[in-house]
């Protein structure tokens, strides 16, 4: 069965990180992606480079810029990941790319985007996160800021904003016959992941602050806490029904000082008491009290636990292709599912 976007074909500029990552969502969902790579460039067994089909171009010499050329007029976009300027200095840049396709969508993946104070120099996720300020917010209290992995940046910020343009620019241009140049920075997509958190700061229901919030371990009902055998459980009884919940399962019902749940100057003295409880039992034992309940409560599972886990063998969420353990294409479509991946 086709993938939801048969008949879209991508030409990827090879890289690494977040422009990989959205040629590998298209991909995973049916889409032709011819990544063009360097001679001599060392193969590797890349899950962000699955489902492709490889082209080895020359992109110094004349013919192969003009190879190149020939497989975006056939194409309904490009994704590159270079600095501001090196496709042009190429002979690729999106007006020579768009006279060639006038229906082209050029995808332009970069940290800090093509224009801007810092557009032309080096950098990586935990600067780009830097700068959109949300990496000010990942953190306790008292410590300094702690880059959640790539996460943020490169995928929540790049990959997945790159892909989605990607697919919204095609839609465009399948209606009008235009194309476009889509500017794809990590940063503007960090600072829009933040847009919750903007909203919580403008209605005074935010500190700016790192570990004094809702969410960002400051409440003694949302944090992760370590249990007697050196393992983690998290905990997110934000609601009062589901704190109610945790109370009663966690036999806290009868202590008042957990009626003060959203009450920030208790939020310490709580945490201290759920921290002592929550070391007396085993993660299993906590598991086998809080699982399956309205608690909104889950072990927290390593790397290599996580594909064993139940609910995750039951969906299908990990899957190993060519001995490659790996997540599965996500989401899911019911009409045109995802098809196995193939590792390159």
């Amino acid at each position: 069965m086709a993938g939801a976007l048969d008949g879209v074909t991508i030409v990827e500029m090879a890289g690494i990180g977040p422009g990989p990552f959205a040629a590998m969502m298209l991909a995973d969902h049916g889409a032709r992606v011819i990544r063009v790579e360097r001679p001599g460039t060392p193969k590797m067994r890349d899950i962000l480079n699955r489902s492709r089909e490889v082209i080895e171009i020359d992109l110094k010499s004349a013919k192969g810029i003009s190879q190149v050329r020939d497989l975006v007029k056939q194409a309904d976009g490009l994704i590159e990941g270079f600095r501001p300027g090196v496709m042009e200095r190429l002979g690729l840049g999106p007006d020579i790319l768009l006279s060639d396709n006038p229906a082209l969508v050029y995808g332009r993946m970069t940290g800090w985007g093509q224009t801007g104070a810092y557009a032309p120099y080096a950098g990586h996720d935990i600067n780009y996160i830097a700068l959109s300020g949300a990496l000010h917010g990942y953190g306790r209290a008292g410590e300094k800021p702690t880059p959640p992995v790539n996460a943020v940046g490169d995928f929540g910020g790049g990959g997945m904003m790159m892909a989605f343009g990607m697919v919204s620019g095609i839609l465009s241009a399948r209606q009008t016959g235009k194309g476009q140049v889509i500017d794809c920075a990590m940063t503007d997509g960090a600072a829009l992941l933040s847009a919750m958190t903007y909203t919580f700061l403008a209605n005074g229901q935010w500190r700016d602050e790192r570990g004094v919030n809702l969410l960002d371990t400051g409440a003694h009902f949302y944090d992760t806490f370590e249990t007697a055998d050196g393992k983690f459980i998290s905990i997110g009884s934000i609601e009062p029904q589901f704190y109610a919940e945790l109370r009663k399962r966690a036999g806290l019902e009868d202590d008042s000082d957990f009626d003060a749940q959203m009450d920030p100057s208790q939020w310490g003295p709580l945490k201290d008491k759920l921290t002592a409880l929550f070391l007396t039992k085993s993660r299993d034992e906590w598991c086998a009290l809080m699982e399956h309940s309205d608690v909104c409560f889950a072990p927290v599972l390593s790397l290599t636990e996580a594909p064993q886990h139940p609910h995750n063998k039951e969906r299908e969420t990990f899957i190993t292709v060519d001995d490659v353990l790996q997540p599965a294409p996500a989401p899911r479509f019911s009409a045109t599912p995802a098809a196995k991946p193939k590792m390159p």
